[in-house]
């Protein structure tokens, strides 16, 4: 069995107790997640408001017997629970593999805490591409060109659309600074959102091993 299991099961279960009574609960994609919406689940929690940033996530919640509403109900997140592609020593993330990191992002920002989970393998010396991207279709070419003075761009042509219908690319040019790359990505307009998340949107990370042991990192 692959131990990256066991540390993302690890990490799961020391978000799951983190979650209280009555709390409004955003949950992340991915296959970390998906090991923590059991562990939610075998602890019965009273009053809890879920949000899913992902069709895939949502269908298991509901099916574990999670409750599931649509965030424009809510005004703001006590908690997002959310994996991560790439954790850098200073907390830079790279989010996006399943295409959901614009919700993902939305509802970081919305939260009091935003808490990661991850693998041993997540842990990177400095971020590296690809970073993904979410892009309007309107003006899609215009807005590839513009983004190629930065560094390749590669439009992910078999991969399904993002939750809300938008096009999934990739950027795989240089992260030297993500700062500067997130920065430059921010204000090119056909960019609906990227897969690089600053420190300051991260509370915690949960980094699980394979004995059971979780790591915590924070800023």
């Amino acid at each position: 069995m692959d131990p990256r299991e066991d540390e993302k099961r690890a990490a799961a279960e020391a978000a799951a107790a983190v979650v209280e009574d009555g709390m409004r609960l955003g949950l992340g994609t991915g296959t970390t997640v998906a090991h923590f919406l059991p562990a939610l689940a075998r602890r019965e929690l009273r009053d809890l408001m879920c949000v899913s940033t992902s069709v895939a996530t949502e269908e298991q919640a509901r099916a574990l017997g999670l409750p599931v509403q649509e965030f424009d109900v809510l005004d703001g997140l006590d908690l997002v629970v959310d994996g991560a592609d790439q954790v850098s020593p200073d907390l830079w993330l790279v989010k996006g593999r399943g295409g959901a990191h614009t919700r993902e992002k939305i509802a970081a920002a919305a939260a009091s805490r935003f808490l990661v989970i991850a693998s041993s393998d997540k842990l990177v010396e400095r971020i590296e591409p690809p970073v993904p991207l979410e892009l309007l279709r309107f003006g899609l070419r215009s807005t590839i060109r513009h983004l190629e003075s930065l560094g390749p761009v590669a439009v992910r042509e078999d991969a399904p659309p993002s939750p809300d219908g938008n096009v999934i690319a990739d950027y795989t040019g240089p992260v030297d600074d993500p700062e500067a790359l997130s920065g430059r990505l921010d204000r090119w307009p056909g960019v609906v959102a990227h897969g690089l998340f600053a420190p300051e949107l991260v509370t915690e990370v949960l980094v699980g091993r394979a004995d059971g042991v979780v790591e915590r990192l924070a800023r």
